[in-house]
């Protein structure tokens, strides 16, 4: 039995992870200050011996060196989320992404723990150059736009990661999660999926931000909980950097009637623009379409779930776990445009 210290474990994604550990009988240790996460996503969880949770921030030092110091494998997945977030506190994103990480990979040196280190599609920037390798140049927009905060926090977090293997030989791999989706996400934070499926749950027009000819490819997180797993496991993945995702590309105005489709509902769709949405001169991706040929070749990663699968998931959990009193995430949404949501 191995212990894995899981920083930000009862978020959408580390809860999942947790959940996954637990079931192949490994001890888990989760670091959390519930700043994004929820108590309730590992509450089925917690009656299980083998789960220690420690409800404080990553940079409380002592706190942290004593879990990694009882860990044998370190995932990183706390950090600052959501493209509201980011806007509204561009500051704080940086400050915690970068601070987190630094006070992670400093614990692990001590004793040269592995740590896996969650990164984001999102580094890729304005890059053209598709689908995205790990080797591919990252082209950022000017430093006047906040909504690049989030993307050059976590390259730094990147570079500290490998830094930290180069220098000090601390064992470090570092993730690019592409869209992952799944039961425990929630529209808070501008999250699509969620947001799409709580509108068309609640009977309300689904909100498509700008054009809607943007494309993404979602992953469902069970194959992401995996793709992570495999890489942990494999020492040969030490000092890389992989893509984790899945490579089918779909537009978010093609998604939004995917949503509609598997919930039955009879809504319509409203396009607002990215400026009453977000920001004035607010900048997206307009495509980002993962290569995952280097996690393939070494762990044989492939994802499994196709996307309507995953729809089908999410909504049935929206209607088991009785969510959607959290439609509070479209009251905000409402807020930042200016407009009601209906």
């Amino acid at each position: 039995m191995s212990t894995f210290l899981i920083t930000g474990g009862s978020g959408f994604i580390g809860s999942h992870l947790t959940e996954a550990l637990l079931k192949l009988d490994q001890r888990v240790i989760i670091i959390d200050d519930l700043s994004s996460g929820s108590i309730k996503n590992i509450a089925h969880l917690r009656s299980d011996p083998r789960l220690e949770v420690v409800l404080e921030n990553i940079t409380a030092q002592h706190v942290l060196a004593e879990a990694v110091d009882g860990a044998d494998i370190v995932i990183h997945l706390a950090a600052t989320v959501g493209v509201f977030n980011i806007i509204e506190s561009p500051a704080l994103t940086i400050v915690n992404n970068v601070g987190g990480s630094e006070a992670v990979l400093k614990a692990a040196a001590k004793k040269k723990k592995k740590v896996i280190v969650a990164s984001t599609s999102e580094v890729y920037g304005k890059s053209s150059a598709l689908p995205f390798r790990e080797d591919g140049d990252l082209v950022f927009g000017p430093t006047s736009k906040p909504r690049w905060s989030y993307a050059a926090s976590k390259a730094i977090d990147e570079f500290l990661a490998l830094s930290y293997w180069h220098q000090f030989k601390v064992p470090t791999v570092v993730v690019r999660l592409f869209n992952t989706i799944g039961p425990r996400q929630v529209g808070h934070y501008g999250m699509v999926v969620p947001r799409f499926m709580t509108q068309a749950l609640l009977g309300q027009d689904l909100t498509v931000y700008g054009s809607g000819r943007q494309t993404r490819c979602f992953s469902y997180v069970s194959d992401i909980v995996e793709g992570i797993l495999q890489l942990a496991s494999n020492d040969n993945a030490v000092g890389e950097v992989f893509n984790l995702g899945n490579s089918k590309e779909i537009t978010i105005a093609d998604l939004a009637q995917k949503v509609i489709a598997v919930t039955g509902a009879k809504v319509g769709i409203k396009y607002i623009p990215y400026e009453k949405a977000y920001q004035d001169g607010f900048e997206d991706m307009e495509r980002r379409i993962p290569d995952i040929t280097k996690a393939k070749n070494l762990t044989g990663f492939s994802p499994r779930v196709d996307l309507e699968q995953a729809l089908c998931l999410i909504r049935d959990w929206f209607l088991n776990e009785k969510v959607l009193v959290e439609s509070t995430a479209f009251n905000y949404a409402a807020h930042r445009i200016g407009t009601e949501v209906v």
